[in-house]
């Protein structure tokens, strides 16, 4: 048996590329989505609504299999 312990491997991606943060963004990007959907102002974001949060969730299970 070896004495060391094995080190946690580094990821080589660059830290605003890591799942964490990115996963924070996607979110943002859904709840912006949902607020748009929801208010009863402007027809154009009531428009785009959907589109928003479905480009949220597609990048939300994109960066779910990035590096942590």
């Amino acid at each position: 048996m070896s004495l060391t312990q094995t080190a946690k491997r580094k990821s080589r991606w660059p830290r605003a590329l890591r799942r964490g943060l990115m996963e924070n963004i996607a979110t943002a990007i859904i709840a912006i989505g949902f607020l748009m959907l929801f208010q009863p102002f402007a027809l154009p974001l009531y428009t785009y609504s959907f589109i928003t949060m479905l480009a949220g969730t597609a990048m939300f299970i994109i960066v779910s299999k990035f590096p942590e």
